[in-house]
C-alpha cells in the first residue's frame, strides 16, 4: 500500500531554479512540473501552480522537504489545502474507491499519473476557494445596491476588485494544462482507463466548469459596478458643467446690472 499527500503548499514555485539546486534523481520535467524518484518507493512532485505531492513520506520528511522548497515558493501558506490518497497494490484489476485506487501495476508512469490527478483536486479547491471569496464580495456589493440604491465601494477599491478577479482567471489560463491528460495516456491503454477513472473520482471537469461559471459571473457583476460608477461620474460632471455655465449666467447678468 502507498499513500499520497498533496498540498496547495504557495501561490507558486520557481520550479527551474530548485531545479539547479536540487540533486535528487528526476524521474519527469517540464517547465511546469518536476517529478523526483528518491527510493523504489519513495517519490515527490513538484508544481510551478504551488502544489507539492508526496508518496511514502512521513510527516518528518515532508517537512525536511519543505524546509528546501522554501526559498523557491512565492507566498507559502501556513495552512495548506491537502487531499490524501491510498494506493493498493497487486489488485487483479484496477478499480476506483471514495480516496484509494487499486491498480495492477505499480511503475512509476502510474504513480505519477495517479500523483498528478490527486494534485489536480488541490489546485482545483485552492482556485474554488479564491473565486468563492470573490463572489461573495461581489454578492455583498449586490445586495448593499439592492437595500441602498447604491454601492459600498470607492472606484478605487473597485479597480482593486477587477484586478483580483483578472489575477485569478489569468492563473487558471495560464495552468490550464493541468487539466489535460498527460502525453502518456495516449499510447497507453492502462494509463488511458486510470486517468478517465481518476477524473471521474475526483469530479475534475466538474468542479473546473464550476469554477469558471463563477469567474463569469463575478466578471459581469464587475461590469456592472464598472458602468454604474462611470453613470455616476458622468452624473456629476454633467451638474458640474451645468454649475459652472449658472455661475457664467449670473456672473454676466451682474456685470450688466452694475453696468
Amino acid at each position: 500500500m502507498y499513500k499520497v499527500y498533496a498540498c496547495q503548499y504557495s501561490e507558486s514555485i520557481d520550479i527551474k531554479s530548485f531545479k539547479s539546486e536540487f540533486t535528487a534523481e528526476l524521474n519527469y520535467s517540464s517547465s511546469d512540473e518536476l517529478f523526483y524518484k528518491l527510493d523504489s518507493n519513495l517519490f515527490v512532485y513538484v508544481f510551478k501552480y504551488g502544489v507539492v505531492c508526496f508518496l511514502n513520506y512521513d510527516a518528518i520528511k515532508m517537512a525536511e522537504f519543505f524546509r528546501l522548497l522554501k526559498p523557491y515558493a512565492k507566498h507559502s501558506f501556513e495552512i495548506k489545502l491537502h487531499e490524501e490518497f491510498i494506493i493498493e497494490t497487486n489488485a487483479v484489476q484496477n478499480s476506483f474507491g471514495y480516496n484509494k485506487i487499486e491498480i495492477t501495476n505499480t511503475n512509476s508512469d502510474t504513480l505519477r499519473l495517479i500523483m498528478l490527478n490527486v494534485s489536480h483536486s488541490v489546485a482545483l479547491d485552492y482556485y474554488s476557494e479564491q473565486s468563492d471569496i470573490l463572489l461573495e464580495g461581489t454578492n455583498h456589493q449586490i445586495q448593499f445596491l439592492e437595500n441602498q440604491g447604491k454601492l459600498d465601494i470607492s472606484g478605487n477599491n473597485l479597480r482593486r476588485y477587477i484586478g483580483r478577479t483578472l489575477n485569478l482567471k489569468n492563473k487558471i489560463s495560464q495552468n490550464l494544462y493541468i487539466f489535460d491528460s498527460a502525453p502518456e495516456t495516449w499510447e497507453d491503454e492502462n494509463l488511458n482507463k486510470i486517468d478517465i477513472g481518476l477524473k471521474k473520482t475526483f469530479d475534475l471537469q466538474l468542479r473546473y466548469r464550476n469554477i469558471q461559471e463563477d469567474l463569469q459571473i463575478i466578471k459581469e457583476n464587475l461590469e456592472l459596478f464598472k458602468d454604474l460608477m462611470q453613470y455616476k461620474k458622468s452624473n456629476l460632471l454633467e451638474w458640474i458643467v451645468i454649475l459652472l455655465i449658472l455661475i457664467e449666467v449670473v456672473n454676466v447678468l451682474v456685470d450688466k446690472f452694475i453696468l
